[in-house]
C-alpha cells in the first residue's frame, strides 16, 4: 500500500493505514486504485468523487457534441449554393 499528499508517497502496511489517514494522506492498494481518503480534506471525498464523475459526464457529453457539430458543418458544406 501507499500513503500519498502532496509530493509525499510512503509505502506503508496495513497497520500504518490508520495513522497516515488521520494526518491526511490518502491511502492507495498497491495496484494505485484509491481504497480511502486522508482526514482533513477541504470538501467530503463523497462531494469530490460525485464531481469528477459528473466533470467525465460532462466531457463526454461535449465531445459527443463537437463531434455532430462538425458532422453537420460537413454536410453543409458538401450543399452546393443554388443561384
Amino acid at each position: 500500500m501507499k500513503a500519498i499528499k502532496d509530493n509525499k508517497v510512503y509505502s506503508i502496511t496495513e497497520q500504518e493505514v490508520k495513522g497516515y489517514k488521520s494526518r491526511g494522506f490518502d491511502i492507495y492498494d498497491n495496484k494505485g486504485k484509491l481504497k480511502e481518503h486522508g482526514a482533513g480534506k477541504a470538501i467530503s471525498a463523497e462531494k469530490y468523487e460525485a464531481l469528477e464523475k459528473e466533470n467525465a459526464r460532462l466531457k463526454k457529453a461535449l465531445e459527443k457534441m463537437k463531434n455532430e457539430n462538425s458532422k453537420d458543418e460537413e454536410q453543409q458544406d458538401e450543399k452546393p449554393d443554388k443561384k
